[in-house]
């Protein structure tokens, strides 16, 4: 056996590397006495394929018989003699997270001519989900990247160009959120592996769709890992040498903050964000909780924080920035800091965007609250108008993510209708909702099944209902509508993928926020948008407009095409005059129904 290993062969790298002699696995294990490899390739004898000590604590070897597929695992000999059975930190491949690591070749896979895709960063809308329950309950399985890819050219017709997916990095068992990653650089063994996210990509830049993933780098596990105590050393009852050993390690899921200090850490968590941008083609990433890792508590400041994780992202997002200038990356860091995507030679944290926490819990607030009184317009026209770093599309602004549909609340729909989504406040409420989403300056986003008016709170055992979407195909068609306004599809409408808004009345009173957005100002540009957060219709509502002439109404939220319950209360083309009206020389006389969202342009 020995004879068919070429000890004197090094190739670069981490993990298993695939190569014409064989393959060169490396690990990091600097406290060992001994490492070994074994596996299917030597009939898992434990102590005949030694590791040679390179620098720093890295072990490696070539082994010639293995190849692709070969199931694996490291044999660790601690200081204190303890063997430690451990499976590869950068394993691609599991075969499942209690099992064996396998030799995974990233050249097989055969991309033809595709090429990493990003709609421009105003012009993306993005669809977030969750690969298990994105499927038929017919199918009684859970969802995976083959399903997914069926649906692509749902999510080409609904008009998504960017779709986010919650972390599908191997976690234990076949059932979770993502956000328990056990191997970040394997893809869940039930989701299909790491081939099938390949063909997921490939499918989706055929329609013209990119591919965010979700990144967990705040925490790992917390359980089915063997980073914890990975070559037995550790300190304090603490990880060892992937994560903190003193109070930095508490994290809100257990003590598994990885080790940012560490430079093989560091190294680490970028080799794993740049493979996903490289390897699989992979166009962004939204880092989980980017505050749980600058910050052990709730409620600290940058002074008070973790600051090599601060350096850590800033790496990132250099590198990204000058690799790979058009790819999203986004911070959910949710405490409205505009450091976070302050450019680098600013001093700032360089992320493209950040959800915004002072938009969804807005606007959430003021369509769940059940009496019109009690509804807020000044806090609409804040959250219309907030933006970070100087950029409109410095944010990611939503109504319903993972976080607002699960964790004890649950869908707009859902709050509003108390078990009965299918009620006219519901629809109407939700449904101005969305509008707000596309129609304000930020990167739009919904969750999987919004379009749909899914109702109770997201599980990830509770996989889609697609039957709602010939029970609710009108509200997916607003939906549709929406979005094509958003991306300016009839070229009447440029103006909401513009920079700028300006707020035209927050009509306390009235419950009434009427706003302009423009991109470079004119006809098919500036675009007015009317939105009655009241019971009550206005048959004659005058606001100011930014031009004279005639203004033609591109959306009416309450056509009955998109509810048989809407009352299809008519709002015509208005005809702007020289009546000054809200600090305008101009001014028209709009109609509008309860809980509805008007949208006008001109030309």
């Amino acid at each position: 056996m020995q004879k068919n290993i070429q000890q004197n062969i090094s190739v670069p790298g981490m993990g298993a590397i695939v190569h014409q002699q064989g393959v060169f696995f490396r690990v990091w294990a600097p406290n060992a006495k001994r490492v070994f490899v074994m596996g299917d390739f030597n009939a898992w004898r434990e102590d005949e394929l030694e590791l040679k000590l390179e620098d720093n604590g890295y072990y490696g070897i070539n082994v010639a018989q293995a190849k692709a597929g070969s199931q694996y695992k490291y044999v660790i000999i601690s200081k204190a003699d303890e063997k430690l059975i451990k499976n590869d930190p950068y394993a691609r491949e599991l075969t499942n997270s209690n099992g064996n690591s396998v030799v995974y070749d990233n050249e097989r896979f055969d991309w033809e001519d595709d090429q990493s895709f990003m709609p421009y960063w105003n012009e993306a809308v993005i669809y977030e989900l969750h690969l298990g329950t994105f499927y038929t309950k017919e199918k009684n399985q859970p969802g995976n990247f083959y399903t997914l890819k069926e649906k692509i050219p749902y999510l080409k017709d609904l008009g998504i160009n960017v779709i986010e997916i919650m972390p599908p990095f191997e976690f234990p068992g076949a059932y979770s959120w993502g956000y328990n990653p056990a191997y970040p650089f394997a893809i869940e063994s039930d989701y299909g592996g790491p081939d099938a996210l390949k063909a997921l990509v490939k499918e989706a830049h055929n329609h013209g769709i990119a591919v965010i993933l979700d990144a967990v780098y705040n925490h790992f596990g917390p359980s089915d890992i063997d980073l914890w105590r990975f070559d037995g050393w550790y300190e304090n009852d603490k990880g060892g040498i992937y994560f903190y050993n003193d109070w930095k390690s508490a994290t809100p899921w257990g003590d598994t903050r990885p080790d940012y200090g560490r430079p093989e850490v560091r190294n680490y968590i970028k080799d794993n964000a740049r493979m996903w941008l490289t390897d699989f083609h992979i166009d962004g990433l939204r880092l989980d909780s980017t505050y749980y890792m600058r910050h052990v508590e709730e409620g600290q400041d940058m002074a008070q924080g973790i600051a090599e994780a601060v350096t850590l992202l800033k790496e990132i997002n250099a590198e990204v920035q000058e690799k790979y200038p058009q790819k999203l990356i986004i911070a959910e860091d949710l405490h409205n800091l505009e450091v976070i995507t302050n450019s680098l030679n600013d001093g700032g944290v360089g992320f493209s965007s950040q959800w915004d926490s002072v938009f969804v819990h807005t606007i959430r607030n003021v369509l769940i609250t059940q009496e019109d009184e009690q509804r807020d317009m000044e806090q609409v026209a804040k959250a219309l108008t907030q933006r970070y770093s100087n950029g409109a599309f410095k944010r990611v602004i939503y109504t319903e993510s993972h976080d607002e549909v699960g964790n004890g609340t649950a869908r707009v729909a859902e709050e509003i209708a108390f078990d009965d989504v299918n009620n006219w406040y519901s629809k109407k409420r939700a449904t101005l909702g969305i509008a707000l989403v596309m129609t304000a300056p930020g990167i739009p986003m919904i969750f999987q099944g919004q379009e749909l008016l899914e109702d109770r709170w997201f599980s990830d055992t509770d996989p889609i209902d697609w039957s709602l979407l010939e029970q609710h195909k009108g509200i997916f068609q607003l939906h549709k509508d929406l979005i094509a306004l958003r991306l300016n599809k009839q070229d009447f409408t440029r103006g909401l993928c513009g920079q700028h808004i300006q707020i035209i009345r927050a009509d306390q009173e009235q419950k009434v926020v009427a706003y302009q957005r423009w991109k470079e100002g004119g006809e098919r540009d500036t675009t007015v948008v009317v939105l009655n957060f009241s019971v009550t219709e206005k048959a004659v509502y005058r606001i100011g407009f930014p031009a004279p002439g005639l203004w033609r109404i591109r959306f009416n939220s309450d056509w009955d095409g998109y509810d048989a319950d809407f009352s299809n209360y008519q709002s015509f083309d208005v005809e702007a005059t020289g009546q000054a009206c809200d600090g305008f020389e101009h001014s028209a006389e709009v109609s509008i129904a309860p809980y509805t969202a008007l949208i006008f342009s001109q030309g």
